[in-house]
């Protein structure tokens, strides 16, 4: 049987002075898996809800490098969880089986990191079949 894992906040490091920028680097033990895939999301209409799905089997950290992403997080037990990213020092990590909705502010940029390559069969789009899935 399947335990689940919760989602959790990453801090990545913050490399640069200011005055020539800065850089963030997601490596390493700052990654719960080794990734497989990585995509970001961008000219997304401000207040636009996205995601509406859940994986199987893939895992992912998201990132927004730019502008605010808020994630809502359901478990098909229906614990629920929320988290805003605002900052391209922070990264969330979110573990097979969560059921996710992502509304975007204007400007924003949303970075995936997966741990596995793109699966259509590895998707669940319907939250019915999802929540149907409790063990």
């Amino acid at each position: 049987m399947y335990m689940y894992t919760e989602p959790y906040l990453i801090d990545f490091s913050k490399i640069g002075t200011g005055s020539a920028g800065f850089i963030s680097v997601a490596e390493g033990a700052a990654l719960p898996f080794i990734p497989k895939r990585i995509y970001w999301a961008y000219g997304v209409p401000a207040g636009t809800l996205r995601g509406q799905h859940a994986h199987r089997e893939l895992e992912q950290v998201v990132v927004a490098p730019a502008g605010v992403v808020d994630i809502m997080l359901e478990t098909v037990k229906g614990k629920r969880y929320n988290f805003r990213l605002d900052s391209p020092v922070k990264g969330l990590f979110i573990p097979k089986m969560y059921w996710r909705d992502l509304v975007y502010g204007q400007g924003s940029v949303l970075m995936c990191i997966a741990s596995l390559e793109y699966a259509e069969s590895d998707y669940i789009r319907s939250l019915v079949e999802f929540k149907s899935l409790v063990p």
